[in-house]
C-alpha cells in the first residue's frame, strides 16, 4: 500500500485515447515529473508529457485527484493519451522508471478502495460482476450490487441486532440492579421479523444462474432431432447434423442471450443401451452428466421417459413417420419452424421466473453462506431462555454479517475476488 501504482484503465491500444491510471502516495510527485506540474484538483488540463530529460511523450489532457475522496481512497491522476500503442508503451516506460511507482496487478486499484474503506466487499463483488456483465439482466443486477444495495441492507440488519444485543448485555451486567427489567416484550418478535426479512433475500434467485446462464439439455434416444434442434435454438450451424445414428459423441454447450436472459444451451450424444462403439459410451456418460446439471431438460425421446421435470418434445413433428406424443408440451420442427417461436417464449418466461428482477441484486454462494448464518443464528437466539445463550447468538449473527461485507475476512479470499479484476481496475 506504500507503493504507487499505474495502469492503462481503457480498452487496448490502438484506439482513439488511452487512459493511465496513477494511484499512490506518489502520484502527485509522478504527475508533476511527466507534466511539469500537478494542475488544480478535478479539472482536466492540457499538457505536454515529457520524460525528465526532456523528450516529449505525447501532448495529453491530466487530472489530479487528490485523497482520500477519490475512488481508490488515496492520491490519483489520469492520463488521457492519444490511444496509439508506442505512446502508451512509452508512457508506462517513463513512470515505470520514477522511484516508488510501479505497475499495478490484476484488481489492484478495487482492492485499494476496498482497504481504504470506500467500498466494501459485497460491493466490489458487485464490481466485477459489472466488468463481466453480457446480458441486459446481469448489468442491473450488477449496478444495484456495486451501487450498496445488500450493503445497506446488511448494515440496517447489524444495527438492529447491535440493538438487540445492547438489551441482552444490560440484563447480563445489571441484573442484580432493582431498576433492571427483563428483555422487553417484543424482543422475539423482533428477532423473528429480522429472521424472517434475512429469508426473503435467500429465497431470490441465485447469482450463478444469472452469471452462469439457465441451462437447457436437448436429450433423447439417436436421430430424435436434438443436433437440428440445438442449432436452431442457438441460430447457428454449431452441431454436425446426419442421419447417422452417434453422430454426435460428446456434449456441445453453446452460450446465447434470449431477449436479454441469460441462456446455456448443451446437445448431448444419443442415450441408447449397448453400444459397441467406446467413443460413443463415453459420450453417451457424458450425456447422463450433463443431465445431472441441468436445469430443464428439453426431452425428445419416448414419451413420459425423460428426467423428473423435464419437458416433453414433439421434434420432427413436420416430418411423415414421426411419432406423436399426446402430452408433449412443445411440438416443433427445427426445420420449417413450426412451433418454435412458442418454444423460444416458453424457454425464456420460465429462465426468467429463475432469474432476479431488473434491478434486484442476487446473492452469490458466498453471500448466501453467511446470510444462511446469520438466519440459522437469529432463529437460535429467538429460543433461547439463557441470556448468555442468546447475547452469543447475536454475536454469531454480527460475525455472519460483518464477513459478507468484508469486515472480517481472508487474504486468500480477497487474492481470489481481486483477481477476476483487470490490471486497470
Amino acid at each position: 500500500m506504500n507503493d504507487t501504482i499505474f495502469a492503462l484503465s481503457s480498452g487496448s491500444p490502438p484506439a482513439a485515447i488511452a487512459i493511465i491510471r496513477i494511484s499512490g502516495p506518489a502520484a502527485g510527485s509522478a504527475l508533476a515529473a511527466l507534466a511539469g506540474g500537478v494542475p488544480a484538483p478535478r479539472h482536466a488540463s492540457y499538457r505536454e508529457l515529457r520524460v525528465p530529460r526532456g523528450t516529449l511523450l505525447d501532448r495529453a489532457l491530466v487530472l489530479w485527484f487528490p485523497g482520500p475522496n477519490t475512488a481508490s481512497g488515496e492520491d490519483l491522476a489520469e492520463l488521457h493519451l492519444h490511444g496509439g500503442r508506442a505512446v502508451v508503451q512509452a508512457v508506462q516506460a517513463a513512470l515505470g522508471a520514477l522511484p516508488d511507482v510501479r505497475p499495478a496487478q490484476p484488481g489492484e486499484f478495487t482492492r485499494r478502495a476496498f482497504s481504504n474503506g470506500r467500498i466494501d466487499l459485497a460491493e466490489a463483488e458487485g464490481l466485477a460482476d459489472l466488468l463481466s456483465a453480457e446480458t441486459e439482466l446481469q448489468r442491473r443486477s450488477a449496478i444495484a450490487m456495486a451501487g450498496g444495495a445488500l450493503s445497506r441492507q446488511v448494515d440496517a440488519w447489524r444495527l438492529r441486532v447491535l440493538s438487540a444485543s445492547a438489551a441482552v448485555e444490560a440484563i447480563l451486567d445489571f441484573a442484580d440492579e432493582d431498576d433492571v427489567q427483563g428483555l422487553p416484550a417484543a424482543f422475539r418478535d423482533d428477532l423473528a421479523t429480522l429472521a424472517h426479512e434475512v429469508g426473503d433475500w435467500l429465497s431470490r434467485p441465485r447469482a450463478e444462474v444469472l452469471k452462469d446462464g439457465f441451462r437447457v439439455v436437448l436429450a433423447g434416444p439417436p436421430n430424435a432431432g436434438k443436433s437440428t434442434l440445438f442449432n436452431a435454438l442457438v441460430e447457428d450451424e454449431a452441431a454436425i447434423t446426419a442421419p447417422i445414428a452417434g453422430t454426435t459423441r460428446d456434449v456441445l454447450t453453446r452460450a446465447v442471450s434470449l431477449e436479454g436472459v441469460p441462456f446455456v444451451f448443451a446437445d448431448t450424444a444419443g442415450l441408447r443401451d449397448g453400444t459397441e462403439d467406446t467413443i460413443e459410451a463415453i459420450g453417451i456418460e457424458r450425456a447422463r452428466s450433463a443431465l445431472e446439471g441441468a436445469d430443464l431438460v428439453l426431452w425428445l425421446g419416448p414419451e413420459g421417459e425423460g428426467p423428473v421435470g423435464a419437458w416433453d418434445i414433439a421434434a420432427q413433428a413436420d416430418r411423415p413417420g414421426t411419432s406423436d406424443k399426446i402430452s408433449a408440451r412443445h411440438r416443433v420442427s427445427a426445420v420449417s419452424g413450426m412451433g418454435m417461436e412458442a418454444l423460444r417464449r416458453d424457454l425464456i418466461n420460465t429462465a426468467g421466473a429463475t432469474m432476479p428482477k431488473p434491478g434486484e441484486a442476487a446473492l452469490n454462494a458466498r453471500q448466501r453462506g453467511f446470510l444462511s448464518e446469520a438466519e440459522a443464528a437469529l432463529c437460535s437466539a429467538r429460543g433461547e431462555e439463557d441470556p448468555l445463550l442468546i447475547a452469543e447468538c447475536l454475536r454469531r449473527a454480527r460475525v455472519s454479517f460483518d464477513s459478507l461485507v468484508g469486515r472480517s475476512t481472508t487474504e486468500d479470499m480477497l487474492d481470489a475476488l481481486f483477481g477476476r479484476f483487470c490490471i486497470g481496475k
